[in-house]
């Protein structure tokens, strides 16, 4: 692949695309991290981010034919809904010899899961500035990858010491869970969602919602156990 002015110029639009819509996948993998042991933690963010990525360059070249699909920003929606309560709730293992292993893997798949579900939207503009150039958009995807590790250590790092700033990142999974439900036609008929003012109300109303639900779990758990 010759590299010209123009398509190094494509490939640091799709970094800078990546970099900037990556955000709330750092939140992801820093919620889904931030109960591991220290020294898996990073192995989970390896792994986890690695695997995004593949499943972000795929999703990329098939994204003409993924967006026909019918209610695809529905049913990821919905799913992305259920991971911002769970990444938020303080559950505790019921058994107690559930292997370290098992929530390593659980974190991964969450990390994979999040990252699918929430970059419709980021790889429908990377896959548009592309514009064709399928070994531009893996090496500029790659590129991003140490960037996306950076952000979620030091979100981890942060929560650590700020135990609300759970609450903060579970609000934007939320947040973006509804406007990716919202995006789908039959939602925008039902609800009447002409209007911009509309959609933000939606995605309050939603966001509170989870928040609250999530918040009156933990405290219950916090009464059981004390």
């Amino acid at each position: 692949m010759e590299f010209t002015s123009a398509s190094l110029l494509v490939l640091l639009q799709i970094i800078a695309i990546d970099i900037v819509l990556s955000g709330d996948n750092a939140v992801v993998i820093a919620m889904a991290t931030r109960r591991l042991p220290k020294t898996q933690q990073n192995t989970a963010i390896l792994v986890g981010t690695a695997g995004a990525v593949i499943l972000r360059i795929i999703f990329a070249t098939l994204i003409v034919y993924l967006l026909k699909i019918p209610y695809v920003h529905l049913i990821g929606g919905l799913l992305l809904l259920w991971i911002a309560y769970k990444v938020l709730v303080e559950e505790k293992d019921t058994d107690a010899n559930v292997t370290s292993s098992n929530s390593l893997l659980k974190a991964i798949l969450t990390i994979i899961m999040a990252d699918a579900l929430m970059s419709l939207d980021n790889v429908v503009a990377i896959a548009g500035a592309a514009k064709g150039h399928i070994g531009l958009l893996i090496i500029g995807v790659a590129i991003s990858i140490p960037i996306m590790i950076f952000g979620s250590k030091l979100i981890v790092r942060v929560m650590d010491k700020h135990a609300w700033i759970a609450y903060i990142g579970s609000g934007i999974l939320a947040w973006t869970a509804t406007g990716m439900i919202a995006e789908e036609q039959i939602i925008m008929n039902i609800l009447d969602l002409d209007k911009k003012i509309e959609l933000y109300g939606l995605m309050v109303v939603v966001t509170a919602l989870v928040l609250v639900i999530g918040y009156t779990r933990n405290k219950r758990s916090r009464l059981k156990s004390s």
